[in-house]
């Protein structure tokens, strides 16, 4: 216990201590409000739910409990974008006596105890003590509500292990698909499923604190916990070692971009940059099975048929890669910045290729958009506007970021290093980047329709991407006159 206290202390110390640490004070402050928001949000939905299902045949506990398969699905879904694998300065404490084995168990403990795996707790408590308190009284409340965190505590290592094996290949995506598509099957393919039946003891064995119930579980989080200890443990011994620097399986060139003179050679860096390093592989490859999984559920499924639900998804398909890549625009830079700033106007020209880079790839979320449209779920005015405005004035948002971002991002390292923490003007940045168009829309939709929105939203992106090379010089003036602090800034934070 004594040396997982002295790592978190090492941990609180590392952080106060990095050079971005008072740019993310404001970040960490917006990510509180926006949990009390949530917090709040799911206390409403508990009582709600409490107070719904209570008219029914069976008690509301039973409800809720025969859907509990559901929630834990949905949790280890919104894990994706809100939680990354568990990281720590690995590779000074391998360099002392200390057994390995004991630095990962902190990790996977510290994980376990993440904020949120409470989160859950804002729905489950209040409907708990509306519910049961009158059958089982405070004890069964506790017991089901210690319950319900082991269960989401389980689901967070299954979330590890799968996130941690789809960064290293991406077929392994497969794994949380098929299992999810067989519990899904079973559930609503046999006319009764025992699956239903299953989940509803299930809840009932924890409200009772039924012990074989809670063995199970324990058992089950002792078995995920034992599979990810081996596979972190190897994994870290890879990347300390740099075991794949050694393998070179294919090179690829980008020829075609020889056309383009230094543009292309900035383009080719670009695509170097996302395809071959690790952090930008891993979250490449996650922006996109979210677009193509919100695409294929808006295309051939009514969930997402409400008209707030469908903007919704649109904007966010179309803004993801900027949020992503452009709110630490120039941070990857930062591992190799001394070498750009020896040639005159480099930087000029890798923001030039930088836009054109990601101006291509919205045709990604365009094209995937396609069934949508084919099925009437969408008009091509509607997606050709977001398209455009998300070239142009979002874009033109999110590339003031390369001004003022002086915090290096590693860019290969993920068990071995810390996590990366966006600053406050990087996290304000990117909610205005979705929420002020998610607002724009509403408020022109409301006034003046659907058709001449998407005409507005034509017009005002087209004005930007025409004007580009002016607001690209503009950046590139800015950011030579911070260039010194930025450098300095980007120095300090490299690993």
């Amino acid at each position: 216990m004594g040396l997982f206290i002295e790592l978190r202390k090492h941990g609180k110390l590392s952080e106060k201590r990095n050079p971005m640490y008072e740019k993310s004070k404001f970040g960490k402050f917006w990510m509180y409000i926006m949990t009390t928001f949530w917090a709040g949000y799911l206390i409403f939905f508990g009582t709600t739910f409490a107070f719904a299902f209570a008219g029914g045949a069976k008690e509301a506990y039973h409800v809720m409990n025969s859907g509990l398969i559901f929630v834990l699905i949905l949790d280890f879904l919104l894990r994706f974008p809100f939680q990354k694998t568990p990281t720590q300065e690995v590779k000074p404490y391998l360099l002392i006596p200390v057994k390995r084995n004991r630095i990962i168990d902190f990790l996977l403990i510290r994980s376990g105890l993440n904020g949120f795996n409470f989160i859950w707790l804002f729905l489950f408590v209040p409907f708990a003590i509306i519910t049961i308190t009158k059958f089982y009284g405070i004890a069964g409340v506790l017991t089901y509500c210690i319950g319900i965190w082991l269960l989401i505590v389980f689901n967070n290592y299954w979330f590890l292990l799968c996130r941690t094996l789809i960064g290293e290949r991406l077929w392994w995506v497969t794994l949380p698909v098929v299992v999810y598509g067989g519990i899904i099957a079973g559930l609503f393919i046999p006319e009764k499923s025992p699956l239903f039946d299953l989940s509803v003891n299930l809840g009932e064995g924890l409200i009772q604190g039924n012990l074989l119930t809670f063995i199970g579980i324990f058992i089950a989080i002792a078995v995920m916990w034992f599979i990810n200890r081996t596979m972190m443990k190897g994994l870290i011994y890879n990347e300390i070692n740099k075991v794949e620097d050694t393998k070179v399986k294919h090179v690829s060139e980008y020829k075609f971009l020889d056309h383009y003179g230094e543009v292309g050679e900035y383009m080719r860096l670009e695509l170097k940059l996302l395809l071959r390093n690790k952090v930008c592989k891993n979250a490449l490859r996650t922006v996109i099975l979210v677009v193509v999984a919100f695409s294929l559920v808006l295309s051939f499924t009514e969930v997402y048929d409400g008209r707030g639900m469908k903007n919704f998804i649109v904007i966010y398909n179309f803004v993801i890669f900027g949020i992503l890549f452009l709110s630490s625009l120039m941070s990857y830079e930062g591992n190799y910045i001394d070498g750009l700033m020896s040639r005159k106007e480099s930087i000029y020209t890798l923001l030039r290729a930088k836009y054109t880079v990601y101006g291509i790839a919205i045709l990604v979320p365009l094209i995937l958009m396609i069934p949508a449209i084919a099925t009437g779920k969408l008009t091509l005015l509607t997606c050709v506007s977001w398209a455009i405005f998300s070239i142009g004035f979002i874009y033109f948002c999110m590339f003031q970021m390369a001004i003022y971002n002086n915090k290096t991002v590693d860019l290969n390292a993920k068990m071995s290093s810390r996590q990366n923490v966006g600053t406050g003007l990087q996290n304000l940045i990117a909610g205005a980047a979705f929420g002020v168009p998610l607002i724009m829309n509403y408020l022109l939709n409301l006034t003046i329709g659907q058709t001449a929105t998407s005409w507005t939203l034509i017009a005002i992106g087209g004005g930007f991407i025409l004007t580009s090379n002016l607001w690209l010089k503009n950046v590139y003036l800015r950011f030579m006159k911070r260039r010194y602090k930025n450098m300095e800034g980007f120095r300090d934070s490299r690993q």
